[in-house]
């Protein structure tokens, strides 16, 4: 009976695991959370690399918020996508955005204002989980202003976010 215990929570465990990204490792062994790839693209050594420290220690961003996926107003916090592509020093074109089981979709870099969407590593105060859509979630202010409640900008709030391939504009 033990024994039959334990395969079921390793396999519960296996399976919890599935799905996620390669956890690559930063220079002082944290696990990168976010790779930003140039226009070469994913198989090219990345522009950026972020941990989930890298990432606290930009500015705080927050969005208080109703999603069409979560119950009632949330709070999320994380970095700008403005600040962001400011640090990339992207100004134009678009944002491929991958997420862990190969979502794509692209985000154009004109979405990135202040007081736009960020990326949320925390919802209500609680890092995100693999299992709660995280650890990143591309959030938009979707209360703010109609023009964020569309089926275009829901399809570009990508949770699992793993990274990012900046491309010209078409």
């Amino acid at each position: 009976m033990k024994t039959c215990q334990q395969a079921f929570l390793l396999a519960l465990a296996l399976w919890g695991l599935a799905g996620l990204p390669d956890q690559a490792l930063a220079d002082d062994g944290s696990p990168v959370v976010l790779r930003v790839y140039g226009s070469e693209g994913e198989g090219s050594e990345p522009m950026a690399v972020f941990t989930k420290t890298d990432l606290e220690q930009m500015p705080l961003s927050t969005i208080r918020t109703e999603t069409i996926w979560t119950e009632g107003v949330q709070e999320f916090a994380g970095v700008s996508l403005l600040h962001l592509v400011n640090v990339l020093g992207i100004s134009s074109g678009l944002l491929e955005a991958s997420a862990a089981n190969e979502y794509l979709i692209d985000i154009p870099v004109s979405d990135a204002v202040i007081n736009g969407p960020i990326i949320a590593y925390q919802r209500n105060g609680v890092p995100m989980s693999v299992r709660d859509k995280g650890p990143l979630w591309v959030i938009y202010p979707y209360d703010s202003d109609p023009k964020y409640k569309s089926e275009e900008v829901y399809a570009r709030s990508v949770w699992q976010l793993t990274h990012m391939t900046v491309l010209p504009e078409n």
